[in-house]
């Protein structure tokens, strides 16, 4: 089945007491990428914004340097699966068919397939100033993201990746069962509205891992803020980067990572201001 969301019928046991309902849960379904005809790798994701995904892995995974370099997408529906089918200028084929993964990725898998140290740990996109952001700001973006996940709703089976602005709130939010698969999403979905990220935050309903960073990096947003930890090693990439890491976002603040001065000085008084 290729729609995000299935009704399942089970058994439930609450209390000792046994009775019988159905539950909303989020499809699960191999996804693959082929470039010019050929595999480069297939990811386990949630069926829905593919268009997205396509473009947003092409970009975040260096295959190809904007949109307009892919020629043709199409998505193709099969029993087992479904195939995004890109065709690109020559040239970019002939380097994909150097590091071709030929992969199969669990869910969420940011790096499998990878044939190196060195590949796994590239250095991040260097990210320009972009914007500044009051403790307001950042806590009023993070507190609109669940309202706007409606497979997340349904399910509470989801990570969800958006992006936000000071002028427009919550300009794009994509969800998948893999937080990088999500991430992914909204780097194609920017990059098919030709959005500018310098103006706005990446936000993530997930820990931060060091693809994370590199893919926030590719979108050249200039503040990520996610509700859990970072890793040491998404901490010194994102230092490396220019990237203000923030996380463990909650109701009541969030921690500062890396190039704290894009947050506000007067942070004490402005959280005290929403707390109340």
């Amino acid at each position: 089945m290729h729609v995000p969301v299935q009704a399942i019928d089970r058994e439930i046991w609450r209390n000792g007491v046994a009775s019988e309902g159905t539950r909303l849960i989020p499809e699960e379904t191999p996804l693959a990428l082929t470039y010019n005809g050929g595999t480069y790798a297939v990811m386990m994701g949630t069926p829905q914004n593919l268009e997205d995904f396509a473009v947003g892995f092409s970009l975040d995974e260096d295959i190809i340097k904007s949109v307009d370099d892919i020629k043709s997408l199409d998505v193709v529906r099969l029993d087992d699966g479904i195939e995004l089918r890109m065709w690109l200028e020559s040239e970019d084929a002939a380097r994909i068919n150097e590091r071709r993964r030929h992969i199969a990725g669990p869910t969420g898998c940011g790096i499998c397939g990878i044939d190196s140290i060195a590949g796994a740990i590239r250095p991040a996109a260097i990210v320009r100033q972009g914007q500044s952001f009051t403790p307001q700001q950042i806590m009023m973006a993070m507190q609109a993201i669940a309202p706007l996940q409606s497979i997340n709703v349904q399910t509470r089976a989801v990570h969800a990746a958006a992006f936000w602005t000071p002028a427009g709130g919550i300009a794009a939010l994509r969800e998948d069962v893999g937080r990088h698969n999500a991430l992914d999403k909204l780097a194609g979905a920017l990059a098919r509205s030709r959005t500018d990220a310098s103006g706005g935050l990446v936000l993530l309903t997930s820990r931060v891992s060091v693809e994370m960073v590199q893919k926030t990096a590719a979108i050249g947003a200039p503040v990520m803020v996610a509700v859990s930890a970072p890793t040491a090693l998404a901490v010194r990439t994102a230092e490396a980067a220019g990237i203000t890491l923030i996380a463990i976002a909650r109701n009541d603040g969030f921690e500062v990572f890396t190039h704290q001065g894009r947050v506000a000085a007067h942070c004490e008084q402005e959280i005290i201001d929403v707390v109340a």
